[in-house]
Formats: structure tokens, sequence, C-alpha cells
């Protein structure tokens, strides 16, 4: 299927991607009204600042996922990031906010179709600006698709 192919009026095939990794790989397909919401709350909460700061600094950010993905308190839920629904449910996800947004996941399901990756953290930083521009622009495009 192509990014952006029709399943039916409410659900159009996505591809996320950070880090070089694609996050959407078991399934690809977003209930357009939902997922464009919650792209743009993930976007404004980027533009506010709400993504608080580095945890642990001075570590670097695959030790920071490590201590966050055991934490056994609710310390590391402010830090939860992409929760938004099925289609990013096979990742999990922590940010904070440097200069940069600071984006680490680990695909965590059995069934992820590169195994190599699997228990591996990876890292993407992006400008604060640049996350929020795109998140919005994906909102908008998903919305007008889904509006004709």
């Amino acid at each position: 299927m192509e990014v952006g192919q029709a399943i039916s009026p409410a659900l159009r095939v996505v591809d996320l991607w950070a880090a070089g990794k694609w996050l959407t790989t078991d399934d690809n397909a977003a209930y357009v009204p939902s997922f464009a919401h919650y792209l743009r709350l993930e976007a404004e909460r980027v533009r506010r600042g709400d993504v608080p700061p580095c945890p642990f600094p001075g570590r670097a950010p695959e030790e920071i996922f490590r201590l966050l993905r055991t934490d056994e308190t609710e310390f590391a839920q402010q830090f939860w990031f992409l929760r938004w629904n099925e289609t990013v449910d096979n990742v999990s996800t922590f940010a904070y906010l440097d200069d940069d947004l600071v984006i680490m996941f680990e695909f965590w399901r059995g069934t992820h179709p590169f195994p190599d990756e699997l228990g591996k953290i990876f890292v993407a930083r992006i400008p604060r600006e640049e996350f929020t521009s795109i998140g919005e622009a994906a909102a908008d495009l998903l919305e007008a698709e889904f509006a004709q």
C-alpha cells in the first residue's frame, strides 16, 4: 500500500520514521480524525516546551532510555512520547528537550520485521520548530485528504 492511500473513508496509510527507522512497521493504518488530533497535540506540546528537560544530564540518550524504561515510579511517565494509538504501539518511546527535541525509542514486539533491531535503542534529534512544523503539516494533509 502507498502512504496516504485510503483504506476506508476514515483510514489512511501512514508511515512514521525517526532516526532512519520505520516506526509503523506493525500497523500503519490510522484513523484520520484521531491520528491528526494526536499529531497536533504532540506538536503543540513541543512548541510550548511541555516536554521536560533531560532527566539525567551528562548521560547518553541510550542510558537515559534504559533508566526511564526500568523506572518503577511514575517519574518516567512525564517523558513518554508518541503514545498515540496502535500505529506506534510496537515501540517504547521517550523524549526530552535540550537544544533540540531528543526522541529515544526501542522496538519491543517480537514480530518486528527487522529482528536485528529488537533490543536496540535508537535516538533522533530534531529542532523543536522542525518537529512542530512537520507534525502540523502532516495533520493538515491528512485532514485535507479525509475531507475529500
